[in-house]
């Protein structure tokens, strides 16, 4: 089973909001006066950061963090498994990693989040499985977010949704390790040798589990919502988002 790791928003709150603060008045300040030196440039003021409360900047700073991880993830994977980036034609890695983390995120086979990250461990399956793996990861985390990259006061994310994404990801991290073909393959390598995750892979992980977990109990926080905790077994299928 999963071991649950939940943050108050008395205590969540604290570490984030005062350089959230501090930075809104900085680009207040910039905005209003121009610099009279010459290294500070002046910041455009955006309008829509005062439809914005502290929250909603807190969950854009959180999605990112796990968005910026599924890049280094994409890019770890593939050199440890060169022969997937060129099943798309693409030149190099860094060609494949950029459409993978481009906007709107990418389909496999027409398929998006849980179904996308199925096929990674797929033995019919011929395309990327970094891309399907990498790919289903990202929408997963997108749906758990609504489907938004931008937040205001009338988004209310579903703490929920966030808490079974992080329950995902740890079954997807379980499944990268230790998922193999009829041939007794990994389907994925991530190991480093002697059959362990690589520090840095492994890293990654905790850090987006860390992130949906933490704006899960602020969500539930916020409306006053509590959190179904899922006993889930490794050896069972995704929750749906």
């Amino acid at each position: 089973t999963t071991e649950i790791y939940t943050l108050s928003l008395h205590d969540a709150l604290p570490i984030y909001l005062p350089a959230f603060v501090t930075a809104i008045l900085s680009v207040i300040i910039l905005a209003g006066c121009a610099s009279s030196g010459g290294d500070v440039k002046r910041q455009d003021f955006q309008m829509s950061s005062l439809a914005k409360n502290d929250i909603d900047m807190v969950a854009e700073t959180h999605q990112q963090v796990v968005f910026a991880s599924l890049r280094e993830l994409a890019v770890k994977l593939y050199k440890r498994n060169p022969r997937e980036w060129k099943k798309d034609g693409n030149k190099c890695l860094e060609d494949a990693v950029a459409a993978l983390s481009a906007d709107p995120f990418p389909s496999v086979e027409g398929k998006t989040s849980i179904d996308c990250i199925r096929l990674a461990f797929d033995e019919e399956f011929r395309g990327d499985r970094v891309k399907a793996f990498v790919a289903g990861l990202e929408t997963m985390v997108l749906n758990s977010y609504d489907g938004h990259r931008r937040f205001y006061v009338y988004n209310m994310l579903d703490a929920q949704k966030l808490y079974n994404s992080a329950r995902n990801i740890e079954l997807a991290s379980w499944l990268i390790r230790t998922k193999h073909d009829s041939n007794n393959t990994l389907f994925l390598l991530s190991s480093d040798e002697g059959g362990k995750m690589n520090v840095g892979i492994e890293r990654l992980f905790g850090k987006m589990i860390n992130a949906q977990d933490m704006m899960a109990q602020i969500m539930a926080d916020r409306t006053n919502r509590t959190i179904k905790n899922v006993l889930q077994s490794l050896v069972m299928a995704f929750i749906p988002i």
